[in-house]
């Protein structure tokens, strides 16, 4: 029987993010990886505004206020997310499958290693200021809910969030 990674990503994972992901197993170990994407990140826009400015991203911040697309145009980036992350955790020689998560992310993930026993929870963001200051970052969340370590890197970077 093989051991669970389970994953959540709200960016399509990179081969550095893979290699971040991979090193946390040994080649020999039977290792299953979990992927999965919210289709729907439920987000604040202020948040989400102030997280922009503070990466000096000033316009990030103004396509924030625009009109958000709908539900089938959300939850087709989330497949498309799935897809490319998946490819590249597959090209890095990982066993890996994934779906698109419904609701909540994080509930998502705490049902996810619940049912399938996993031994270790992964969240891949981009850094998010106000959440990640406030431990209020889905690893954080995560942590809380299963009382266990959830390890929180940051998309594209060799960085760990503090969760």
């Amino acid at each position: 029987m093989s051991d669970v990674i389970i994953i959540l990503t709200e960016e399509p994972l990179g081969p550095g993010d893979a290699a971040n992901i991979t090193e946390l197993y040994s080649p020999g170990d039977d290792v299953e990886l979990l992927l999965l994407v919210p289709a729907d990140t439920r987000r604040h826009l202020l948040v989400d505004v102030i997280d922009q400015l503070t990466m000096l991203d000033v316009p990030a911040a103004l396509r924030e206020f625009r009109e958000k697309p709908d539900a089938a145009t959300v939850r087709a980036t989330a497949e498309e997310t799935l897809q490319a992350s998946l490819a590249v955790l597959l090209a890095s020689g990982a066993k890996a499958t994934g779906r698109v998560a419904e609701g909540d992310a994080v509930s998502s993930l705490v049902a996810q290693v619940t049912d399938s026993g996993a031994r270790q929870a992964v969240v891949v963001t981009r850094p998010h200021a106000v959440a990640d200051t406030f431990r209020q970052d889905w690893a954080h969340q995560a942590q809380r809910k299963l009382g266990l370590p959830v390890l929180h890197l940051y998309a594209g970077s060799g960085f760990i969030g503090d969760s």
